[in-house]
């Protein structure tokens, strides 16, 4: 998912989704039908700079579809901080839209509500067949032995990107590959008296997303393979203690980044006040906010030790956007048409392009396109490097819960507060105590 502008919810706001009857935006019966076979409604996650610019971007493609098809298509683009929320509120009181886009790591708790329509065989053949998808992405669309409750659209990894300026002032010849030169490098440029790193350490996503990888680093994870929160294991402690250490020990994120939850890390990043940030796709962003293409460089996240790859030398989460489709739609078949239309070949090459996200469709990413500077090494993250986030239930509420213990740490860490093994420990003790019961 897009984790600037995303924000995770409570528990309880989940809770009551999950053990509602779950209805999406058509029919009265909750199975879907063709009632209404010429318009369907559809919500846009908020991918471009703005909303408008969103509007801007998907409209004349919207309007392909409706002189292909003859269906019309009512779009809404919705700001991160409200889909979410938006979502739920639609699983139960059946006023919902027809196609929406979810952020990934969503997947697994909205189809437990059992608003969304399964991805079986038959559905995944009306839109070309399941095998045109790459594993990676189709890792993120529901929990593990059931039917996917999406179909992938935008996928995203993190990479580390650098300003070149900065680095050759503090005279820094090429990126760091691990976590020590990382913090060697942002000491130097702290030393020119700009930050090192930036991060945004109020934005509950963004800790889940960083704190998730470093702990496959340390062999750890926060769920057992039961779906049961693990968050106190010491590879787990470890994880969240090295991520706050970037600012409470290393001091090379500035204390400022406690608060920030906006994309303000990425804005000191293009204004050439930070010389690195950990971020998914973020070319785009660099561009709108007045950054050349020639004044950044990315690579690969850093791992512990030697070079990316599976297991502990994971370095990303799997990041992206789905496509799920209310089951009780009134235009079941408009709604497959639809899907097979934004993930074909042709909208996938051009949607990801202007995105400078990569294309989940396995063709797609064949395009010269996303073999660029800002799209390589996210490509090659995902087919090499990057592992899901958990697909249970319970995702969403550990979002919440771990999101909130590391924006508690960032705060103690730029009060001047000792982040310990003890205090890290207890933070996500109480963390895993919010969980709901099993």
């Amino acid at each position: 998912m897009r984790t600037m502008r995303a924000a995770a919810i409570g528990a309880a706001t989940l809770s009551l989704a999950l053990t509602a009857t779950a209805c999406g935006g058509g029919s009265a019966t909750g199975g879907g039908s063709n009632d209404a076979p010429k318009t369907l409604t559809y919500w846009a996650s908020n991918q471009g700079a703005s909303v408008s610019a969103d509007e801007k971007i998907l409209r004349p493609e919207l309007d392909k579809f409706e002189k292909k098809t003859g269906i019309k298509v009512k779009l809404e683009v919705v700001p991160w901080s409200d889909l979410l929320n938006r979502i739920l509120t639609a699983t139960t009181s059946g006023q919902g839209p027809d196609v929406m886009n979810i952020g990934n790591s969503w997947s697994a708790s909205l189809q437990a509500t059992g608003a969304l329509l399964p991805w079986d065989a038959a559905n995944f053949a009306k839109i070309g067949g399941k095998d045109r998808f790459v594993e990676s992405a189709l890792g993120s669309t529901g929990a593990l032995g059931k039917d996917p409750a999406a179909v992938p659209l935008y996928s995203m990894a993190y990479a580390l990107y650098y300003n070149k300026q900065t680095f050759a002032e503090a005279g820094i010849s090429k990126p760091p590959v691990t976590w020590d030169e990382l913090v060697a490098d942002g000491k130097k440029i702290e030393a020119t008296g700009k930050n090192g790193l930036g991060a945004e350490g109020s934005n509950l996503s963004n800790n889940i997303h960083q704190v998730f990888v470093l702990a496959k680093q340390h062999g750890a994870d926060f769920f057992t393979t039961d779906g049961k929160p693990s968050f106190t294991s010491d590879g787990a402690v470890a994880a969240v203690k090295q991520y706050v250490d970037l600012m409470a020990k290393d001091k090379i994120v500035n204390q400022s980044n406690a608060e920030y939850a906006q994309n303000q890390s990425l804005s000191d990043f293009a204004k050439g006040r930070t010389g690195m940030v950990l971020w998914q796709t973020a070319s785009a962003t660099f561009k709108s906010m007045g950054m050349k293409d020639s004044e950044w460089g990315v690579t690969a996240a850093p791992v512990q030790s030697g070079a990316p790859g599976s297991g502990a030398q994971t370095n990303s989460m799997v990041a992206g956007i789905n496509m799920a489709v209310f089951k009780n739609t009134h235009n079941l078949d408009g709604a497959a048409q639809f899907v097979k239309f934004m993930t074909s070949d042709e909208e996938q090459k051009l949607l990801n392009t202007t995105y400078g996200s990569i294309p989940p469709v396995k063709a797609a990413q064949l395009d010269p396109a996303f073999n660029a500077q800002g799209t390589a090494v996210l490509r090659q993250t995902l087919a090499g490097s990057a592992q899901a986030l958990p697909q249970v239930a319970d995702e969403s509420q550990f979002e919440t819960a771990v999101g909130t213990a590391v924006k508690d740490l960032f705060a103690d860490a730029a009060a001047g507060r000792a982040v310990t093994t003890e205090s890290v420990r207890a933070k996500l003790q109480k963390a895993q105590q919010q969980m709901p019961a099993k």
